[in-house]
């Protein structure tokens, strides 16, 4: 089952990366993509990327957000006691580092990869993040199972959400479908925002809500 998922995740590189550099870039360098397999070896990739795309100042970033992820965890749960607690045992932060990951590879025109690994997320934590949702720094997911953040979700700073939040589409709507989130926003467990709407800063979403206008 392993080396079958392995397989297939490496054969998804190989046409992604292939039809990436043909289609979209103008722009081009070559660079490496390198998968470690589960046996310990390594099976490597050439592939071409826009020139400057993977910049040090973005893994800085992405090390920087990771550190306020983590910071949420302790501010808003009282339950949380040490790093290696939070780091190991919160479903919530698992499937934002899974996400965090798979928005940078979808940011880079990536598609097929980055929906794998949120599949990979939804499978082993019960949560279910599109790659292309854009989610700011210190953004807490409590409990978790059961919550969606579709594709076109915009996330402010500071957010929380609780377990059974749906951040969904209506089913009518194409391109921005998917609500915007302000600022210090709390939205209570099985609460469903949907469509393109706006939730302002610091606002409060009562648990089990049906929200389908702006707040």
């Amino acid at each position: 089952m392993l080396r079958t998922c392995q397989f297939l995740l490496i054969f998804a590189a190989e046409i992604e990366l292939a039809f990436v550099s043909w289609s979209r870039y103008n722009k081009l360098e070559y660079g490496t993509y390198i998968f470690i397999l589960i046996d310990g070896s390594t099976k490597t990739y050439k592939y071409r990327v826009p020139i400057g795309s993977c910049r040090i100042q973005e893994v800085k970033f992405m090390f920087k957000r990771l550190k306020c992820d983590i910071n949420a965890v302790f501010d808003r749960d009282p339950a949380a006691d040490n790093l290696l607690e939070v780091i190991l045992a919160y479903s919530g932060l698992h499937a934002l580092l899974f996400h965090r990951f798979s928005h940078w590879l979808y940011s880079k025109g990536l598609r097929t990869i980055p929906r794998l690994i949120s599949q990979l997320s939804r499978f082993l934590t019960g949560i279910e993040i599109h790659p292309g949702a854009e989610i700011g720094c210190g953004f807490f997911i409590d409990h978790g199972m059961g919550v969606v953040i579709g594709e076109t979700t915009e996330i402010g700073d500071n957010v929380t959400l609780y377990q059974g939040v749906t951040l969904g589409g209506t089913g009518k709507e194409r391109g921005k479908r998917h609500p915007t989130i302000g600022n210090n926003v709390v939205i209570g467990a099985g609460a469903k925002v949907l469509g393109s709407i706006k939730i302002g800063d610091d606002a409060k979403i009562g648990a089990g809500s049906v929200v389908l206008k702006d707040v």
